[in-house]
């Protein structure tokens, strides 16, 4: 699915819709473009795709109000391409369940390979694995068995829920406050100090050196991803 998956391009500037095909293109996939909202919403009913690239900048209507949209319409995975290059923008658009963020101008490997980490994830999503593997670290989310090298590994209850909530969407950014809430309850929210002491502790026992982690990957200012095989 991944070398065959359509991608639609979500953007009003046409230099920037024209970089992006040909390099998808060569890339192997098949692209359908749209220039705003309207364009956007008939071909999430038409042409079903696997991936939006979604500009927020567009004429007419803010890109985050139709992240939800997108993903009430079908399982495409989201990454945001737009000059916002503000946190709290960011921020936004993952709560609001964009799988990933690129700021323009963008380089063109590193965007191609964003798309093929959430065109990963979408395939692992639709076989329903509740098993990774992250280095050494073997994730079995249905038997709720964490090991490294073989040994199991001993998590206690926080600790664990921040890992299955990563491991839920594994290589996709997961912000604080979801973190927060989904593992402390939403009256914890903004106690940041609470996820940085239980990740700390998290990588301690997961990492083969936590203070240059390799698989829990802090993503400044935003949250944190699970860096999967």
């Amino acid at each position: 699915m991944i070398q065959d998956a359509r991608i639609l391009i979500v953007d009003d500037e046409s230099q920037i819709r024209r970089l992006l095909r040909v390099a998808l293109t060569r890339s192997g996939y098949s692209c359908v473009e749209a220039r705003d909202s309207r364009e956007l919403l008939n071909a999430l009913a038409i042409d079903k795709p696997d991936l939006v690239l979604l500009d927020l900048g567009l004429p007419d209507r803010d890109g985050l109000e139709l992240i939800p949209l997108i993903k009430k319409a079908g399982s495409a995975k989201i990454v945001v391409v737009t000059a916002r290059e503000q946190t709290q923008e960011k921020v936004a658009a993952l709560d609001l369940g964009a799988d990933d963020y690129v700021t323009k101008p963008f380089d063109t490997d590193e965007l191609l390979a964003r798309v093929r980490a959430a065109l990963r994830q979408k395939a692992s999503n639709e076989l329903e694995r509740s098993w990774l593997r992250c280095g050494g670290v073997e994730i079995d989310l249905e038997r709720r068995s964490i090991r490294r090298d073989g040994a199991e590994i001993h998590l206690t209850p926080k600790e664990y829920g921040i890992l299955a909530e990563l491991a839920a969407a594994p290589g996709r950014v997961i912000t604080h406050r979801h973190l927060l809430v989904a593992v402390w309850g939403p009256g914890q929210a903004d106690r940041s100090e609470y996820l940085r002491v239980a990740m700390r502790s998290l990588r301690q026992k997961l990492e083969l050196e936590p203070s240059r982690p390799v698989l829990l990957i802090n993503e400044p200012g935003v949250g944190y991803r699970l860096r999967v095989d």
